[in-house]
């Protein structure tokens, strides 16, 4: 039986019909298989932040598998992989951000979140917004506004209300029993919708007038994606928390919830241990987390961006396309339908190009390219996106 019987057989699907390309290696933008190879477009939805395999990231990876791998549950030793990425990641912050609860994933950043909001003021309800996607995992899911994703697994955790972005007038349903208010400051899933600054402003606002923490999911947007290290160092607001995973990792799995000591402080107590994991902090992890903001910085990729999404957007002039939204490196083009969005899949990939859907605005097909793509690698990847444009005709 060989690997893609295989997959079939023993690996739980997520859909009916998944992309089954089967691989071999990845390296730089691009995935190797037996059968062909394809530029990567989307680094496996926002994840290989500098791309697969990055020289740094391995070699970070190797020397601290030859130290040690799993200790101890997370927060309990001295592990210099986790102190030497929170002192990065931090110093990157402004002063109230200034300490990090480290986990396995951008769901379980997000469950901590809630969690974080309901403990320091004793209160409940949670607000969040239309079209947002924050996880699959109960309380995450609760949290996220697509209600086809949610309706087979209700009743999910209580108390938690929807409004919609950029809508001044919903900023009235924040009110003192709420205890967090939850925000992807460019909603991915929706199809890359920005907040725009002056409600942004509001928002910060009403959350401070009210005492309810304001938190950022920024784990598709953050790490350098959109051009800052996390999108909210474009706008005038510093939330009280905020979320990062998916590029965090460089392609290991790792998340954090980003916040001030003294919220982070509540954990220790009433009850001890109020948050913990087993797997949250795995020192593996943190070394490639750490040599991915390392890269970042030291080869000045978001220095890079604004050329590279600028090339996207001026080679993407095509009459299928209906509107092209981006925030960096991180893009929604808009077509006529959910049918032409497969159709596109489809002959991208048999193209040797991977682009992807989105859950909540499937007329739309997304890119996040490995922020190390060149200039010649996206010329590539748009000429085989308008040749399938033109078949769509």
């Amino acid at each position: 039986m060989d690997h893609s019987q295989l997959f079939f057989k023993h690996l739980a699907p997520t859909n009916p019909f998944p992309v089954g390309i089967e691989i071999d290696y990845a390296e730089g933008s691009w995935i190797y298989g037996p059968k062909g190879k394809w530029l990567d477009l989307i680094a496996g939805i926002a994840v290989c932040s500098v791309g697969h395999r990055h020289p740094n990231v391995v070699a970070a990876i190797h020397q601290q598998v030859d130290r040690y791998l799993h200790t101890m549950v997370y927060g309990e030793y001295v592990q210099d992989a986790n102190t030497r990425l929170a002192q990065k990641l931090t110093s990157l912050l402004p002063s109230t951000l200034d300490c990090i609860y480290l986990v396995n994933s951008g769901t379980e950043a997000n469950e901590a979140a809630i969690k974080m909001a309901r403990r320091a003021t004793g209160r409940s309800q949670i607000i969040s917004f239309h079209k947002s996607y924050h996880g699959n995992t109960m309380g995450s899911l609760s949290i996220s506004g697509n209600e086809t994703k949610k309706a087979a697994f209700r009743p999910l955790i209580p108390d938690v209300d929807f409004i919609q972005l950029n809508r001044w007038e919903d900023l009235d349903r924040i009110t003192s029993n709420t205890a967090g208010v939850i925000l992807e400051p460019v909603q991915g899933d929706a199809g890359v919708r920005t907040a725009h600054n002056d409600y942004l402003v509001a928002l910060r606002n009403k959350c401070t007038e009210v005492g309810a923490l304001l938190i950022f999911d920024e784990i598709q947007c953050g790490v350098g994606r959109t051009g800052s290290w996390y999108y909210f160092q474009q706008t005038p607001v510093v939330p009280d928390a905020f979320t990062t995973a998916k590029g965090f990792g460089g392609g290991l799995p790792i998340g954090a919830l980003v916040a001030s000591k003294e919220l982070h402080a509540l954990w220790a107590h009433a009850p001890m241990l109020g948050h913990i994991t087993t797997f949250g902090g795995n020192p593996v992890c943190s070394a490639s987390a750490l040599a991915v903001l390392e890269t970042i910085e030291s080869e000045k990729l978001m220095d890079q961006i604004p050329e590279k999404a600028n090339f996207i957007r001026s080679r993407l002039n095509h009459p299928q396309i209906l509107e092209i939204r981006n925030e960096g490196l991180m893009f929604a083009v808009d077509l006529k339908s959910e049918e032409e969005v497969g159709k596109l899949f489809d002959y991208c990939l048999q193209n040797g190009v991977i682009i992807y859907r989105f859950l909540s605005s499937p007329s739309s097909f997304r890119m996040a390219p490995p922020l190390t793509i060149s200039l010649e690698e996206l010329e590539f990847g748009m000429k085989v996106i308008l040749e399938g444009l033109n078949v769509l005709k």
